[in-house]
Formats: C-alpha cells, structure tokens, sequence
C-alpha cells in the first residue's frame, strides 16, 4: 500500500530530526501543526503503524510535509 506523506520535524534543543510517515494528507498535517502553533499547545500526529508522536509547540524548529518516496527498480537504482 502507498499513501501518506513523510513528516520531518526539528526539534529545537535535539541533535536529530524526528521522522514519520503518516496516513494524513499533507493539509491535514499542516492544519495540526499550525493549530498547536497557535494554541500554544503539543503537536500530536500518528504513523503509519500507530505509534504516536507528541511535541510541544514551543519546541517545534521547523516541519517538512513532503511525500514519501516509492522505491526505485532496475539497474540505476
């Protein structure tokens, strides 16, 4: 099955950005982010797989909505 996006989220204070592929559309991400922005409050989003990823607002360096990549075949790749 391909669908979802992949989200990047920098985290300010952390050596390392926090990746997830999500089932929502790239505006739904946007949406959640930008109401956790102005509500002060955590962004939660979920994964492909369920697991749920929470960060507060005031953290959030930056987020990358972007889509996943399929998977390259045949010589080249």
């Amino acid at each position: 099955r391909f669908g979802g996006v992949e989200v990047k989220i920098g985290v300010q204070q952390a050596p390392r950005e926090i990746q997830l592929e999500s089932t929502q559309t790239p505006e739904q991400v946007s949406a959640a982010v930008a109401a956790a922005v102005k509500s002060g409050g955590l962004l939660s989003l979920t994964d492909e797989k369920g697991r749920v990823v929470v960060v507060p607002a005031e953290k959030l360096a930056y987020v990358e909505i972007g889509s996943p990549e399929r998977a390259r075949l045949g010589f080249g790749a």
